[in-house]
């Protein structure tokens, strides 16, 4: 939680490379989405998903760790997906949803584990933003996004989250979505917290990296565009620098 801190405090702006365990049955392949998420200067190592067709979870976070220098982050759809290789995790509230097991449920069934574990848990507010259509994580949660065009309500919800003890806002319209949060919405986010905001779901390309950073985004998560493309990661490295 400090190297995100730190850098929201100086206003440098991070990259974050997200993992599919599932690439854990396939060592080489998985070995490659490392090496090229470090050579392209990626900050942080998201791990994790809303689904889990892999019972590998715990190798995966293990071979990510021992092939990248950069710190490994648990973003765990179930508490299934924990790890004790792992740096830290992102302890996610649905705080956008309803779903009580979103909310606190799965927390109480994880959390002797973590504990057992010893690693870092970083209270996150979990925002579902609608992304132009519908997105595996929405399903499984049983849950309707904030609409793209309502950042009042995200700043809303930002803030409860805020004054609830939450320690980091993740906003993110999903796996594959056809749109990234708004500028505009991250802007009403930002003038609404203090905490360090992640952005996660449809950056594509480097323009709309640093439109998403001059709005007041903090971290932002990539993830099918990188499986697509590697290189697009370094002209966003670039961008946002």
């Amino acid at each position: 939680m400090q190297h995100i801190v730190s850098a929201k405090n100086t206003g440098r702006k991070l990259l974050a490379v997200l993992i599919d365990p599932d690439f854990g049955q396939d060592e080489a392949r998985l070995e490659r989405t490392v090496q090229n998420a470090c050579m392209a200067k990626a900050d942080l190592l998201f791990v994790g998903g809303s689904l889990l067709t892999s019972a590998a979870f715990n190798r995966c976070v293990e071979l990510v760790k021992q092939w990248s220098d950069r710190p490994v982050v648990l973003f765990p759809g179930s508490p299934a997906q924990l790890s004790k290789h792992a740096d830290a995790v992102l302890l996610l509230s649905l705080i956008s949803g309803r779903n009580p097991e979103l909310l606190i449920g799965h927390h109480v069934t994880a959390a002797p584990t973590l504990k057992a574990m010893g690693i870092e848990t970083i209270p996150t507010g979990y925002m579902l933003v609608d992304g132009g259509k519908p997105t595996t994580v929405s399903y499984v949660s049983q849950t309707l996004p904030i609409p793209r065009d309502k950042p009042g309500i995200a700043a809303c919800t930002a803030l409860a989250g805020e004054m609830l003890g939450l320690r980091t806002i993740y906003m993110d319209t999903g796996s594959g979505a056809e749109f990234t949060v708004s500028p505009e919405m991250i802007a009403a986010v930002r003038n609404s917290v203090d905490l360090p905001i992640i952005i996660g779901g449809g950056i594509r390309d480097a323009k709309t990296a640093r439109a998403l950073c001059t709005a007041g985004a903090d971290v932002l998560v990539i993830g099918t565009a990188f499986e697509e493309d590697p290189e697009r990661i370094f002209e966003m490295r670039e961008a946002v620098a």
